[in-house]
C-alpha cells in the first residue's frame, strides 16, 4: 500500500496548502502523542488483535464450517461498528454479486447484514430468505443496543414459528465476556457465543470475532488480513514522523482542521471499497467529534466525513469539490490491479466520437478518471491525497483497516481529545430508551415530553 500526501502541501496546491512551518509546529506535539499511543494499552487493545487470537480464530473457523455446511444464509444483526466492518470486508474482497452467483462459486452461505430498524428493510430480508435455513449472528457488546435487540426479538419470533423451540443452532452471539443482557441470554439458552475483547470499541472491532466470523463464513483469508495489519502496525508504531504514515496522516489532517478544513472526503475508485468509506465515516466522526478536550474545556473538535465513489460522484460532488469552498480534504483510493480486466470491444455500429475507446480497457478508463479528477482538484488548489492498493485482497484490506484505525487514534492525541468514547451517541441512546418506555428512564421521558413545541410558522404540511 502506498500513501501519498503531496497534494495537501502548499508546494503542490498553493496558498491553501499546508506549509513546512505548519508541519513543524504540529510536530512539536509528536513526542507526547507517541508516548500516549504507547501507553494506552487498555483503550487500544485492538492493536493486539492481529497477534493474540490464534485459539479464537481456530474456533471461529470451526463455527464457520458448521454454518456453511448447514445453512443457506448467514445474516449479521448489528449496527455501527458491529455491522460496517463486516460490510467493508464483504465487498472489499468478494464478488460484487456474491449472493446472486451459484453456491458452488460462492463456496458457502449467502451473506446479508441488517444494520437498521427500517421495517420495510427488515421485512424485505424475510421475503428472500428461509429462516429455517439461516444462521443469524447477533452482535452487541453492551447487550443493550436497542436496534440490535429489537432485530433479535423479531428473528427469534420468526424462528419459533417454523422450528418451535429447536432454534439454538440458528443463533450465534457476540457480546461482552461478562456483562449485558446478551451474555445472560447466552448463559441461559446455550447459544454459541464469541466475546468482544476488553478495550476493543465497536468501531475498532472488525479484526475480532465481530468481523472475523463474517470473514470466515465468506472464506476470506484471516491469516492474510492479520498479515496486512501486522505489516501496517510495524510502520505505524515508529516514532519518526517521516517513517510513520499514520502519524503523518493524523498530523496533516489536524493541521488542516486548524485551517478551517472541516470536511474529510473519502473517494475510492472501486465499487467494492464504498463500504470501506462508510466504515471510515463512523470511525472518523465518532472518534474525533468531541465537545470536550482532555482537560475538560469546551473544544468542539472534529471533521465531518463524507463518502464519495469514483467515478460515480464525479458527476455529482466533484463540481463542489473543485469550485466550492476550501473546506475539504479528499482522500482518493486507487486500485492498481482489479480482479478483472475488461476490454472495450469494437462496436457493431458507428460510434463516431467515441470510437477512440475501442480496443482500450475499462481498467485504463477508471485509472485515467481518477488521475484526471485528482489533477482537477489539485489545480483548483484543494487539499487531496492518494492511497494506492496494489490489488483488493485480504492482506491489503487488513492493512487499510489498521492504517485508518491508527491514524484516527493518533489524530485524537494531536487534538487532545478522547478518541475512544462517544458521549453524544450515548445521549441519543438514553433518549430512545425513554421514548420506548424502558423502566428506569421515566425522568428522561418526562423531560422529553415537556420540551416546548415547534413554532408552527415554520412547519408546512402539503
Amino acid at each position: 500500500m502506498k500513501i501519498d500526501f503531496n497534494n495537501m502541501l502548499q508546494t503542490s496546491i498553493g496558498e491553501h496548502g499546508i506549509r513546512e512551518q505548519d508541519i513543524q509546529k504540529m510536530a512539536q506535539k509528536l513526542p507526547q502523542v507517541h508516548k500516549n499511543m504507547c501507553a494506552k494499552k487498555d483503550a487500544m487493545a485492538w492493536r493486539s488483535l492481529p497477534y493474540n487470537q490464534a485459539e479464537i480464530v481456530a474456533d471461529i473457523k470451526k463455527e464457520a464450517d458448521r454454518i456453511n455446511a448447514n445453512f443457506d444464509n448467514f445474516v449479521v444483526l448489528g449496527i455501527g461498528g458491529s455491522a460496517l466492518g463486516s460490510k467493508a470486508l464483504f465487498t472489499g474482497t468478494k464478488h460484487l454479486k456474491y449472493n446472486e452467483i451459484s453456491r458452488e462459486k460462492r463456496g458457502g452461505a449467502r451473506f446479508y447484514v441488517v444494520d437498521n430498524v427500517d421495517p420495510d428493510g427488515i421485512n424485505a430480508l424475510f421475503d428472500v430468505i428461509d429462516v429455517k435455513k439461516t444462521c443469524f449472528h447477533v452482535i452487541t457488546k453492551s447487550g443493550n443496543t436497542v436496534e440490535t435487540m429489537s432485530q433479535f426479538m423479531i428473528v427469534l419470533s420468526k424462528l419459533e414459528e417454523v422450528l418451535g423451540e429447536d432454534f439454538k443452532d440458528n443463533i450465534v452471539l457476540t457480546t461482552d465476556k461478562e456483562k449485558g443482557i446478551l451474555k445472560k441470554i447466552s448463559n441461559q439458552y446455550g447459544f454459541k457465543t464469541f466475546t468482544v475483547p476488553d478495550g476493543v470499541g465497536g468501531r475498532f472491532s472488525v479484526l475480532c470475532p465481530v468481523g472475523l466470523l463474517s470473514a470466515a463464513v465468506l472464506n476470506i483469508d484471516i491469516d492474510a488480513l492479520f498479515a496486512g495489519a501486522k505489516e501496517m502496525d510495524e510502520a505505524c508504531t515508529r516514532e519518526d514522523l517521516w517513517e510513520n504514515p499514520a502519524y503523518m496522516y493524523a498530523l496533516l489532517y489536524c493541521t488542516a482542521m486548524d485551517m478551517g478544513v472541516n470536511i474529510s472526503v473519502m473517494m475510492p475508485y472501486a465499487d467494492g471499497l464504498l463500504n470501506m468509506a462508510e466504515w471510515y465515516a463512523q470511525l472518523w466522526a465518532e472518534s474525533l467529534g468531541k465537545r470536550y478536550g482532555n482537560d475538560g474545556s469546551v473544544v468542539n473538535k472534529g471533521q465531518t466525513p463524507v463518502r464519495a465513489l469514483g467515478v460515480t460522484d464525479q458527476h455529482s460532488q466533484i463540481q463542489l469539490y473543485t469550485e466550492g469552498p476550501f473546506d475539504k480534504v479528499i482522500s482518493f483510493i486507487d486500485v492498481e490491479k482489479f480482479n478483472t480486466e475488461l476490454k472495450i470491444p469494437d462496436a457493431p455500429i458507428d460510434m463516431m466520437d467515441a470510437a477512440y475507446l475501442q480496443g482500450q480497457t475499462i481498467n485504463k478508463l477508471i485509472a485515467s478518471e481518477m488521475r484526471a479528477t485528482e489533477y482537477a482538484v489539485t489545480q483548483a488548489g484543494k487539499m487531496n491525497m492518494r492511497i494506492t492498493l496494489p490489488e483488493m485482497n485480504a492482506r491489503e484490506i487488513g492493512a487499510l483497516f489498521f492504517f485508518l484505525e491508527m491514524a484516527t487514534a493518533a489524530a485524537g492525541e494531536f487534538l487532545e481529545i478522547d478518541a475512544f468514547d462517544q458521549p453524544g451517541v450515548e445521549a441519543g441512546k438514553i433518549a430512545t430508551f425513554a421514548l420506548m418506555g424502558r423502566e428506569g428512564y421515566e425522568e428522561k421521558a418526562a423531560e422529553l415530553n415537556a420540551v416546548q413545541g415547534k413554532d408552527g410558522k415554520f412547519v408546512y404540511q402539503v
